[in-house]
């Protein structure tokens, strides 16, 4: 079943869609993520630091060599800087090794915050995928952000970035976000308080 309302320069749409079809395939999954024994404690991992060559190596040797298990990670270069959050599983016993030894990788120039985790993402949401396409101008992630905020929709992942537009060389605004939505959402309200901030933006709404 599909629903579509057009609005402004807006398209509000929603059909069975695969979610994300193109996130690639992760070490350890989906197996290692589902099925974890219960003598592992998973740790989430960020960090970041100047960009070179051999940060993820450091990283991942850090957590195999402590017997841990790498299950998922976002990492990026961002301004000259690395940046990235790792989830991984590690035994009990070495835990509080491990969690030491990212400590002591702030004498590399990695600003490393690490913390335990006892929810295990057995099951994946159901994630609806938010485009958004628009000249650039300052407040487009503030808007939009604080319209999902008010309709209890949680951001799962987001990504934005600026490009010339093909013909006029302009500046464009892109994002790509997966939102989580709550059952009791009003669809009609959220599409009519994004209608207010689309003036001159893009947005296609897919629904699972």
């Amino acid at each position: 079943m599909e629903r579509r309302w057009r609005f402004a320069n807006t398209e509000f749409k929603s059909h069975s869609a695969e979610i994300n079809p193109q996130r690639p395939a992760l070490t350890g999954e989906p197996m290692a993520c589902h099925v974890l024994s219960r003598m592992h404690q998973e740790i989430v991992i960020t960090l970041v630091g100047p960009d070179r060559p051999g940060l993820v190596d450091q990283i991942s040797g850090m957590v195999v060599s402590h017997g841990g298990n790498w299950l998922e990670s976002r990492m990026c270069h961002l301004g000259g800087q690395f940046a990235g959050v790792v989830r991984v599983s590690v035994p009990h016993d070495k835990v509080e090794r491990l969690l030491e030894a990212l400590r002591d990788s702030k004498e590399h120039g990695l600003e490393i915050v690490a913390k335990t985790s006892d929810q295990h993402d057995t099951k994946p949401p159901s994630l609806v995928t938010l485009q958004v396409l628009g000249n650039d101008r300052p407040g487009i992630v503030a808007q939009i952000s604080r319209v999902l905020a008010a309709h209890h929709v949680n951001v799962e992942e987001l990504q934005t970035a600026c490009e010339s537009a093909p013909m006029s060389g302009d500046l464009l605004f892109r994002a790509t976000a997966k939102l989580s939505l709550p059952e009791s959402i009003d669809s009609a309200a959220l599409r009519s308080n994004i209608e207010r901030i689309a003036a001159d933006l893009m947005v296609d709404i897919e629904l699972e």
